[in-house]
């Protein structure tokens, strides 16, 4: 297979967790309104459920997201799922800003997990990525990530297991 240069990879042939982070085109901050974060979530959450990505973690920001996510038995849907995510998104946003037609999003990255405490560290740290951007002191004040959610399903166990993670030497590209 020939590989694009300027572009990231999408080798999707094993089913598993993965995470996937996209930005927007030239990281510019098109989800600035709480309407815009609201509808890419809500979009977010519909598209997985359709193309049957069981989501872990997630968190939505004024340039990009990060979502952690079960692929369902054969993950190469994940390219048609998030290409429908960036149509329907940028086609909203657009329109929200009356700039039907303008570029909105970059390019999506995608890992597959297959470590269990890198599952783990990769948890914590989506849920506190709002954190990590200076957004909120604390990850569950921010409504448009999981990190809320998480506190309040997870069970006490595991929730205290991904919440000592160490984060702060994963290599995950969010330089947004």
């Amino acid at each position: 297979m020939a590989d694009w240069p300027h572009a990231p990879m999408h080798r999707l042939i094993e089913k598993g967790t993965y995470i996937v982070t996209g930005g927007t085109y030239l990281k510019a901050h098109r989800m600035d309104e709480p309407r815009k974060l609201d509808l890419v979530q809500d979009c977010l959450f519909e598209l997985a459920e359709h193309y049957g990505w069981l989501l872990q973690a997630w968190s939505i920001l004024i340039n990009h997201y990060h979502f952690v996510a079960m692929s369902p038995k054969d993950p190469a849907n994940l390219k048609s799922f998030l290409s429908r995510f960036h149509m329907q998104t940028a086609k909203a946003i657009n329109a929200a800003d009356g700039c039907p037609g303008r570029r909105v999003w970059y390019q999506y990255f995608e890992t597959l997990i297959t470590y269990q405490e890198s599952y783990f560290a990769r948890l914590r740290y989506v849920h506190e990525n709002p954190v990590h951007h200076g957004l909120v002191t604390r990850a569950t004040e921010y409504p448009w990530c999981s990190a809320a959610w998480f506190e309040r399903r997870a069970n006490r166990a595991f929730y205290k297991i991904v919440s000592r993670m160490k984060i702060d030497r994963l290599s995950i590209y969010d330089e947004y």
